[in-house]
């Protein structure tokens, strides 16, 4: 039997996906067919794959969420999967002045390009339950923190009018239950009028009680202090039902919504924890109980890349080389072509650096330098985020192999 490389191009799509089948030299084994994304099916496409003589390599695009069952099936059938960025299978080939767009002949583009660059294939390798389940709660923790946001504003809006100014009397965190003060305190004083058509004293107890109730450190100086800004205040909105409904309701939404938002951050922490290189990542500077565990999340299984551009690379904060013949760009812009999840999380670890100013800490001494140059304040945050990744590959690297040496070492011992 000869050698034979079979390159199967898989247009996914929501529910259903286009396979094609080529060979080299444009030699085509399977004309397009479709296939649903169906236990029977996708088992049946696995069988019909491995039953091709020669090597089988199947390639798709990771877009959204609707290749990885198709992955996960084929893998476990035991063939080559590989799964690339949109991007590389959009600007592969675009030699025609048609544009021509169906599933078919994606699919047929998608196995060419598998044919082209068969030696660069890297073959999937499935994340772990945690990891994948980590970074499905990322996304969540992503979402629920927007609408947190989109909440809050509106809080803030609506207290504007109620009570003014009442927010700054009460600078509490958010509590690991996703409570915070100044919110609970508007709920029970929805209202400038709740405090003011009171006595300070009658106001003060009330107040007390309101503390002990909901797990706050009382203070009759703060007590006062509220007492007199509500009587200076002018509210824009009188006190009646519906406004009373309006504003509570909208204090409900935001400590609930607050509530989601603080237990995926804990549920995160508590999943990351689980993984090897949690240890090494939670010791990087800004990488806390929040950040450390979004960073696995997106970054995944950092063995996967080759080296520390690809991990850059992966992030999008890479810089675009743009030279063309005598000229030669000295500052260039980041491709921003990877991980949108990631550049945010990395952003705000480089925020978190730069207002703790740690002296000793490498990152910092960096964003410290680029800065002092004059350099864009987004241009230093993403060369900032470009250095902390490649300490974070180094790092966890050095980290994982040296304990896979260890585990070896210790198995030999057994064994001996």
């Amino acid at each position: 039997m000869s050698y034979e490389r079979n390159a199967v191009g898989i247009d996914v799509s929501n529910g259903r996906s286009t396979v094609s089948v080529l060979r080299p030299f444009g030699e085509v084994v399977l004309l397009p067919f479709e296939v649903k994304h169906t236990t029977e099916e996708l088992s049946a496409l696995a069988d019909k794959l491995t039953a091709i003589n020669g090597e089988t390599r199947v390639v798709m695009e990771h877009t959204g969420r609707y290749y990885e069952s198709i992955e996960k099936v084929l893998h476990e059938k035991g063939l080559f999967v590989s799964s690339v960025n949109p991007l590389l299978i959009k600007q592969y080939g675009n030699n025609s002045l048609r544009n021509v767009k169906t599933d078919k002949a994606d699919s047929m583009k998608i196995a060419r390009y598998a044919l082209d660059n068969w030696a660069d294939l890297r073959d999937y390798t499935p994340m772990d339950k945690i990891r994948y389940d980590l970074k499905t709660l990322h996304r969540q923790f992503n979402l629920a923190s927007k609408q947190k946001t989109a909440t809050n504003n509106n809080l803030v809006s609506l207290t504007e009018q109620v009570f003014p100014g009442i927010r700054k009397f009460f600078e509490s965190p958010v509590r690991k239950d996703g409570t915070q003060k100044w919110v609970d305190f508007i709920f029970t004083f929805w209202h400038a009028d709740c405090v003011r058509k009171q006595s300070l004293k009658e106001f003060t107890e009330r107040y007390q009680k309101w503390c002990k109730r909901h797990g706050y450190n009382f203070n009759a100086g703060k007590a006062e202090e509220v007492y007199a800004h509500a009587k200076t205040v002018v509210v824009l909105i009188p006190k009646d039902s519906i406004n009373k409904t309006i504003v509570q309701e909208a204090a409900r939404q935001l400590t609930s919504i607050s509530r989601s938002v603080e237990t995926y951050r804990a549920e995160m922490n508590r999943l990351a924890s689980m993984l090897p290189e949690y240890e090494v990542v939670m010791k990087m500077y800004g990488a806390g109980e929040s950040t450390g565990p979004q960073l696995m999340a997106e970054i995944g299984d950092v063995t996967r890349f080759e080296r520390k551009q690809s991990l850059v690379a992966f992030a999008g904060v890479d810089p675009v080389p743009k030279d063309s013949g005598d000229k030669t760009s000295r500052s260039n812009k980041s491709s921003k072509r990877g991980s949108p999840y990631l550049r945010k999380t990395l952003f705000i670890v480089m925020s978190t650096i730069l207002q703790n100013m740690p002296e000793d800490e490498p990152v910092y001494q960096f964003l410290d330098k680029k800065r002092a140059e004059g350099k864009p304040y987004y241009v230093y945050m993403t060369a900032g985020a470009n250095k902390f990744l490649r300490r974070y590959y180094a790092k966890v690297m050095e980290y994982l192999k040296e304990k896979e040496k260890n585990e070896t070492d210790s198995n030999q011992s057994n064994t001996d």
